[in-house]
């Protein structure tokens, strides 16, 4: 299954040497398609995030991660930013909306795709089946959030989401990662991946995609929700997945290509990339160029991380009443929560680990993949909701 020699390797931006040993592994692999990592690169389990690789004959649960389907969603509405009372708006989507560890909606969903998994063969995820009706529009915690935008040409207010397939996806990965023999308490294991045609395989692709459809529904009813509470309709709506594998041809091969982190920009397709908590986000869609195509036509999802959460907010130990902090971190959170008050930024949870301190200035990240995407909106951060600090969620990105 290993080979001597690696396929290309396509980088966008500065690559720390832990994280090129990481995208260098998942290279090693027989059938693999030329590597990329996009300018938001840093490290993950096995795969970095912001990694993208394709591999002719096998798929990798490690290479979409335990978040499978993570992804953004964004919509355009029909009012004005400055028509709604930014504050009433961010503490109903505080007050309506489930943040954080293994919360359950207050608001009981139906949608096409429980029934779907209630009623599939799948051996694990038929089981999750409650889980997953618990959970579908909860938003989780870590670094997913609900945000309100002003368009920076007109004024329009934008929503944007970005979470996954919660615990629903979470499970299925681990049971994956298990089943193909993963070291998950490894973050440098080597990627599990498993033969295209074979039980397991077949498996994954089955369980993985209808995480994805999920994660589609899950973003699209908390969007919904919000536009709700506003009392606005959507003119327009741009949805897509960063952690998920992609049949997909390129050049005279054909390849599972697993983007990490990354988001897909083939040729006018369009994707919602968010910065941080302080920080604009913009809409941007993929160009038919000839550096676009070696990256297999993908780009960044995010900002990406410079400091870890430790590092930034310290160590912890316990939770909710038990929980204490044993040693300091490096983020003055209330400093910014202070700048981002003044900036005319309505913030409701987050913590010192997601401060735009934390993250890579998105406006560099972008422009270190130059002319391989056209930005079409910039979009201000209004109203920013997060789990708060306080929160643990294993089924973070």
């Amino acid at each position: 299954m290993a080979r001597s020699t690696r396929t290309p390797l396509v980088t966008f931006g500065p690559v720390e040497a832990p994280v090129l040993r990481q995208i260098e592994a998942c290279q090693r692999i027989e059938d693999a398609s030329p590597a990329v990592l996009c300018a938001d690169n840093h490290l993950g389990y096995s795969m970095p995030i912001g990694g993208v690789v394709g591999y002719e004959s096998h798929v990798s649960p490690s290479a979409v991660g335990y978040d499978i389907a993570c992804g953004n969603c964004a919509v355009r509405t029909d009012v004005q930013a400055n028509a709604i009372d930014r504050v009433a708006v961010i503490n109903d989507i505080w007050r309506v909306l489930s943040f954080g560890m293994g919360r359950k909606n207050a608001e009981p969903v139906e949608h096409a795709v429980l029934d779907e998994i209630a009623e599939c063969t799948h051996p694990v995820q038929r089981g999750l089946a409650k889980l997953a009706a618990d959970q579908l529009g909860t938003i989780g915690g870590g670094n997913h959030y609900v945000d309100l935008f002003e368009d920076e040409a007109d004024g329009t207010l934008w929503i944007g989401v970005h979470f996954g397939s919660r615990g629903f996806g979470h499970k299925t990965a681990t049971w994956a990662l298990e089943q193909a023999g993963a070291k998950s308490d490894d973050m440098h294991a080597p990627p599990a991946v498993m033969r295209v045609g074979t039980e397991l395989a077949e498996l994954y692709i089955d369980g993985m995609e209808r995480a994805g459809r999920y994660a589609y529904a899950g973003r699209d009813w908390v969007i919904d929700r919000v536009l709700r509470l506003i009392g606005a309709s959507a003119t327009d709506r741009v949805h897509n997945h960063h952690n998920f594998a992609w049949r997909e041809r390129h050049g005279r091969r054909t390849y599972w290509v697993h983007r990490k982190g990354a988001t897909p920009a083939f040729p006018g397709q369009r994707g919602f990339v968010g910065g941080t908590m302080g920080e604009p986000a913009v809409i941007l869609e993929g160009r038919d160029v000839p550096r676009a195509e070696e990256a297999l036509f993908s780009t960044v999802h995010g900002a990406g991380r410079v400091m870890s959460r430790t590092k930034a907010a310290g160590k912890f130990r316990g939770w909710g009443r038990q929980r204490r902090q044993v040693s300091p971190g490096v983020v003055n959170f209330p400093e910014w929560q202070r700048r981002l008050a003044a900036e005319g930024i309505e913030l409701r949870g987050g913590g010192a680990d997601e401060a735009p301190e934390c993250y890579k200035r998105l406006s560099e990240v972008l422009t270190y993949h130059g002319n391989t995407v056209r930005i079409l909106h910039t979009l201000r951060p209004i109203g920013v909701a997060m789990a708060g600090s306080e929160e643990y969620d294993p089924f973070r990105d």
